[in-house]
């Protein structure tokens, strides 16, 4: 099929060539025929010059009468040695004839050996090309990326070739994506298998103990019963957030963009840890503009502030303090939450935002999400967020929420 495709271009083209060359060969000859009526229009009136001054009694009616005669010619220059139907009685248009016929054979021959040469290279180099063209779309069937093929020139086969090109590339980086999200997926199945493993065997050994030993006092049966809760409670909570991260993951969650008052923002994330920080009497520092504003979907940007707050309250020693300042510029306003309890060790500041990973004195009941649904909410709605931990500073979680749609994000 390919090759019949092939063919029938090369005969269009054939074609074409053929018909551009027989325009030029008629504009010639018709440059040629004209010069030969001009050069004979000027011997004939160089005949009637000098029979005018020969032979003044001559009048023109005659004259136009000889010229324009169309009755048989009579060969009156026989007598004279010459024949009008085999000699040229004009000498420069036969030569000019002679000449021209040569130039003519010449020029046809030139013409078709360009031709014939300009069509054969042509064709040999489209046919390589799209032979390479189909043996690399032969490697991408077979699933392979590798392929460099970037064509700088600007003819049809090469914008095509660039184009494959392009889409091998894309092709390549969702190969790619495809296998990190797969060994993602892989690695977040394992972890949370384990991390619902754990409180799922403990509330079955606990159920265990309450069905087998049904005279158990009332004080211990209260006590594994409210465990199971405890546990269940906190199966619920780490479900309810795999959803949330499930939905981030498959971009099923849109943003509803507006203006936002910072400070009731924080406000009601404060509001959202008031138990937790009642607990161990945490207070809050806040130094900010009343009238600050970003556009954000404020509910989820609440979420993210809370979840950083709680982070923040966890580790925190009892009474004190934890300080959220806020920066405002052209770019973007950040906000700075600022804790003086453990210090993130530096190895460990790199990992803190990965899911289901926990420091080395997290408690026993992080579950190692709040920290990535946080910075995949904040990062959605063109922000990013980065932490610095130190004995001198503290631990400050930094975030940032552009003014300008489209800055690119740190990783």
């Amino acid at each position: 099929m390919r090759n019949k495709i092939k063919y029938k271009n090369t005969i269009k083209l054939a074609l074409v060539l053929i018909i551009v060359l027989n325009i030029m060969f008629v504009i010639m000859l018709s440059k040629q025929y004209r010069q030969y009526e001009i050069n004979t229009n000027i011997k004939i009136d160089n005949i009637i010059s000098n029979v005018i001054k020969k032979y003044p009694n001559v009048s023109k009616q005659e004259i136009i009468e000889i010229i324009t005669n169309k009755t048989k010619q009579t060969n009156s220059l026989k007598e004279y040695g010459i024949d009008i139907m085999k000699d040229v009685i004009i000498i420069r248009n036969k030569d000019n004839y002679i000449n021209n016929t040569i130039l003519n054979i010449i020029f046809l021959t030139i013409s078709n050996f360009i031709i014939l040469f300009i069509f054969v290279h042509y064709n040999k180099n489209k046919n390589k090309e799209i032979d390479e063209i189909t043996e690399y779309i032969e490697e991408i069937n077979k699933r392979n990326y590798k392929l460099n093929i970037d064509d700088n020139n600007e003819d049809e086969l090469s914008i095509l070739k660039n184009e494959l090109y392009k889409i091998t590339v894309y092709l390549k980086e969702e190969s790619e994506n495809l296998k990190i999200e797969k060994n993602n997926l892989k690695v977040a199945i394992e972890d949370i298998s384990h991390q619902l493993k754990t409180p799922l065997t403990s509330i079955l050994i606990l159920l265990d103990n309450i069905i087998e030993d049904p005279n158990m006092d009332s004080y211990t049966r209260n006590k594994f019963i409210e465990e199971i809760k405890k546990k269940t409670l906190h199966i619920n909570t780490l479900i309810y957030t795999l959803l949330k991260l499930a939905r981030f993951d498959t971009n099923t969650i849109e943003f509803k963009k507006e203006k936002t008052n910072v400070l009731e923002l924080i406000e009601k994330a404060i509001k959202n840890v008031e138990l937790l920080s009642e607990i161990k009497r945490i207070k809050f520092d806040i130094n900010i503009s009343k009238n600050t504003l970003i556009e954000c979907d404020k509910i989820w940007q609440e979420e993210a502030i809370t979840n950083i707050l709680k982070n923040a309250i966890e580790h925190s020693d009892e009474k004190e303090t934890i300080r959220i300042n806020v920066y405002n510029n052209k770019i973007y306003t950040q906000i700075d939450i600022i804790n003086f309890g453990d210090i993130i060790k530096e190895k460990e500041q790199k990992h803190i935002f990965e899911r289901f990973y926990k420091c080395s004195d997290s408690s026993k009941n992080s579950i190692g999400i709040g920290l990535n649904l946080a910075k995949t909410i904040i990062e959605k709605d063109n922000g990013i967020i980065s932490v610095e931990s130190n004995k001198d500073k503290g631990t400050i979680f930094s975030i940032k929420y552009f003014k300008e749609v489209g800055v690119i994000k740190q990783n």
